[in-house]
């Protein structure tokens, strides 16, 4: 398949649960997950019509998008993997979204970057839905207090992140997403990849990050 039909199957896997869900598709932002392929399997998709794109580390975002920015200026990229407090001035400043807010020292990190740029990216906070040491994100009971001090510290708050458990259905990890975000008044849900979109979409994913099924697999 070419990079114009696995855009095009992709759109039409979202239409077709957004319409079984009585959802408008425009209103699902689909973020093409670029992480580990370089500038030249991106350039199709951005060819394409796709401008939202995905990456997991700040480095690697700062070696391919201030060029591909120059090609396509209406580019807009999020940063969907773990963050580390002293890469949020460059997150900030290279950023539209970030996916993965998730502890206070992040929270005031970003906020001392907000302040000195005046950039004000889209912030999800990372949810650690299933309860899993090894991952990131805030613990649900955390949550609260960490909301109040991500929007007292200045930051856009535009809804919750979650990564599921691998290996497991993940309906019941986006249900329950969405429903900290309705009890918190968030309407923003960044939720569901590849192999789930269909659910995602249909408990209300607002924004999807698929990489493989438009990219391949990874080296």
């Amino acid at each position: 398949m070419t990079p114009d039909d696995r855009l095009a199957a992709l759109h039409a896997r979202i239409a077709a649960a957004a319409r079984i869900a009585r959802r408008d598709p425009a209103d699902i932002t689909l973020v093409a997950v670029s992480k580990t392929h370089p500038i030249d399997a991106i350039r199709p998709l951005l060819a394409a019509g796709q401008r939202d794109f995905g990456e997991n580390r700040v480095q690697e975002a700062a070696a391919k998008w201030p060029a591909l920015r120059e090609e396509y200026p209406d580019a807009r990229l999020h940063l969907v993997g773990q963050l580390q407090s002293n890469k949020a001035a460059e997150a900030v400043t290279l950023a539209d979204a970030i996916h993965s807010i998730d502890r206070p020292s992040l929270v005031a990190a970003v906020a001392r970057a907000i302040d000195a740029t005046g950039r004000q990216p889209q912030c999800f906070v990372q949810v650690n839905i299933g309860d899993e040491p090894q991952k990131g994100g805030c613990a649900v009971a955390g949550l609260p207090a960490l909301l109040t001090e991500a929007q007292t510290a200045g930051l856009t708050v535009a809804g919750l992140m979650c990564v599921p458990p691998a290996a497991i259905e993940p309906a019941p990890y986006f249900a329950l997403l969405a429903k900290i975000a309705r009890d918190a008044g968030l309407t923003g849900l960044s939720m569901g990849m590849s192999d789930d979109v269909e659910q995602a979409v249909s408990l209300g994913a607002t924004h999807v990050r698929v990489g493989s099924a438009l990219f391949g697999a990874r080296a």
